[in-house]
């Protein structure tokens, strides 16, 4: 291990911590896994080397950094506090990380029962989805103590291409609160906008290769607007984990009096969806719901 090689752990194996925890093995960080499923820890370590552990706890002792990338905030509570949780196994000095997309509710938590341990936490969700995992482009949004963010920094930038601190404690899943408010209502828009070039019988291909060299260009468009146009949505960002995310900040939106109406329709739109089957498909298959009216 070289001089700035970190002993890691890595919480969470799913589409983004699989190839998260790879980029710390290519940047030359030692790093122990553990996944609920050991089948995934197996072919992680096949594919990467490291070690697997048998329990948080596990693989978090002798570690440095602890990374966390599971599903909601009871996951993030059961593998951090939980028996055999990992803040039950670090040391004063650690720093915990978690990358999942959770409430500031218990980012806030575990800031407070980690700081009472001398441990250090940031809450750090990511944008960028599957393929910014892959590639190590993703965008960290961190809350957290300036020191704390300033030691880990370096680490987080192993599967980065920016890495930010928003402010205190909860400010990352605030942040990321923001970043799915706004894709709820673009893919919405993209959604009606390339229904109605279809109905219209333009060459939807075309309409977004023109009109995503001006103003309503975004990621969605370029990285969703054609398969959209072919309905195909068997890939990316799915519909139940847009509904989680949405739910947080709309509850959040209740407690800090912010007024989001276009996020609780679209969020309605995506219930529907999910009752057609559809809760797996990507985000931009709100199109199906126009193309059905239709």
């Amino acid at each position: 291990m070289s001089a700035n090689a970190k002993k890691t752990a890595f919480i969470g194996l799913g589409v983004m911590g699989f190839p998260m925890a790879g980029h710390l093995v290519r940047a030359g960080h030692e790093v122990t896994v553990y996944n609920r499923t050991p089948a995934r820890a197996a072919q992680w370590t096949e594919t990467h080397g490291g070690r697997s552990a048998a329990t948080p706890a596990a693989a978090a002792r002798g570690a440095e950094y602890v990374m966390l990338c599971v599903g909601n905030d009871n996951d993030v509570r059961a593998v951090a506090l939980g028996e055999n949780g990992v803040l039950s196994a670090m040391a004063a000095g650690t720093i915990l990380v978690d990358h999942t997309t959770a409430s500031a509710i218990v980012a806030r938590e575990l800031y407070a029962t980690a700081k009472a341990r001398g441990v250090g936490f940031l809450d750090a969700p990511v944008s960028g989805g599957q393929a910014g995992a892959e590639n190590g482009k993703l965008t960290v949004m961190v809350g957290g103590d300036a020191d704390v963010f300033a030691r880990s920094e370096p680490v987080l930038a192993c599967y980065a291409r920016a890495v930010t601190l928003m402010g205190g404690s909860g400010s990352g899943q605030l942040t990321k609160m923001v970043n799915q408010v706004c894709i709820a209502g673009l893919v919405q828009a993209l959604a009606e906008g390339i229904h109605f070039g279809q109905r219209a019988g333009l060459d939807v291909e075309r309409v977004l290769d023109v009109i995503g060299k001006g103003a309503a260009q975004s990621w969605q468009m370029d990285n969703r607007g054609k398969t959209m146009a072919a309905d195909k949505f068997e890939f990316g960002f799915a519909v139940d984990w847009m509904r989680k995310d949405l739910a947080m900040a709309i509850a959040e939106a209740r407690t800090n009096g912010a007024v989001l109406p276009v996020t609780a329709l679209v969020d309605q739109f995506y219930a529907r969806i999910q009752a057609r089957g559809g809760g797996r498909w990507d985000t931009s298959s709100l199109i199906r719901l126009l193309r059905d009216a239709g």
